[in-house]
C-alpha cells in the first residue's frame, strides 16, 4: 500500500472511529506534517475522500465530514469513489426478451411479461474497467432506451419516482473467459470479480438484476461484529 493508500484508508478509519468530534478533518498542512508527507500526497487523499463522498471541502472553511456516511456498509468501492463525469457507458447490446424461469422468479413476473436485457461496458478515465450485464422488468421501465443505458441506471430510475432502498450483491472470484476478455481488451484467463447484484425498491420489488464482471476490483466496507453468529460458528 503505498502512501496514499494509507493515508485514505488510516483517514477512514478515524472517521468512522469518531475521532473528529468537531466533524472536520485537519487542514491539509496539518496533515502532511503528521503523516510526514507532502501537502500534494495530502491533497490527493482528500480528493480521493471527497469523490467516495465522504468528506466535503469548503474553500476557506475547511474538510468537513459528511453527515450521513454511516447509513451504507459500503465505504467505498472503484466505481463509487470516482465522480460520474469520469464514467462514461457503452452500450454493446440492448433488446427486449421472454424472461427464462429464473428471471419469472427473481422479478416475481410471469412468462409472457418481457424484460429489457442489455450489455454495457463501463469506461473509468478512457480505460475499460467493467462489463455489465443487466435485466430490468419492461412494466417498470417501458420507455427506457439505450440513451437511458448510456447514463446512470440509478439517476433513471429515481426520475421515474422510484425510491431504490438497497441491493443485494454476492462476489465471486473469476478468470476471464475468452468473449469477457476481448470486451475488455485483456488476455483470458486473467483474474477478475464477478459481482452478482439485485436492486430493490423501498416497496420490496427487484428492480434490477445485474452480473458485473470487473477488472482491478477492490472496495471497502464496515462490518458489525455479530455475537451470535460468532458463537453458533464456534459449537
Amino acid at each position: 500500500m503505498n502512501k496514499r493508500e494509507f493515508i485514505v484508508h488510516d483517514l477512514l478509519s478515524k472517521i468512522y472511529q469518531d475521532q473528529f468530534v468537531t466533524k472536520k478533518l485537519p487542514t491539509e498542512r496539518e496533515l502532511a506534517i503528521q503523516y510526514n508527507v507532502s501537502r500534494y500526497t495530502i491533497h490527493e487523499a482528500i480528493n480521493r475522500l471527497r469523490n467516495m463522498g465522504i468528506v466535503k471541502v469548503v474553500q476557506g472553511s475547511g474538510i468537513f465530514i459528511g453527515k450521513n456516511i454511516k447509513t451504507s456498509p459500503l465505504v467505498y468501492n472503484s466505481l463509487t469513489e470516482t465522480h460520474y463525469s469520469k464514467i462514461t457507458s457503452k452500450v454493446i447490446s440492448f433488446e427486449k426478451q421472454l424472461p427464462t424461469k429464473e428471471f419469472q422468479q427473481i422479478f416475481d413476473i410471469k412468462a409472457s411479461d418481457e424484460i429489457w436485457s442489455f450489455c454495457r461496458l463501463r469506461i473509468i478515465n478512457y480505460q475499460i474497467m467493467q462489463i455489465e450485464y443487466s435485466k430490468l422488468p419492461v412494466h417498470l421501465f417501458p420507455n427506457l432506451s439505450k440513451g437511458d443505458i448510456e447514463k446512470s441506471i440509478q439517476s433513471y430510475v429515481k426520475k421515474q419516482k422510484l425510491q431504490i432502498s438497497h441491493y443485494f450483491n454476492t462476489y465471486e472470484s473469476i478468470l476471464l473467459d475468452k468473449e469477457q476478455a476481448e470486451l475488455l481488451q485483456q488476455k483470458k484467463k486473467t483474474p477478475a470479480m464477478k459481482i452478482s447484484s439485485r436492486g430493490i425498491l423501498s416497496e420490496g420489488k427487484v428492480f434490477v438484476a445485474s452480473e458485473n464482471i470487473a477488472l482491478d476490483y477492490k472496495c471497502t466496507y464496515i462490518t458489525a461484529f455479530n455475537k451470535e453468529h460468532h458463537s453458533l460458528r464456534q459449537l
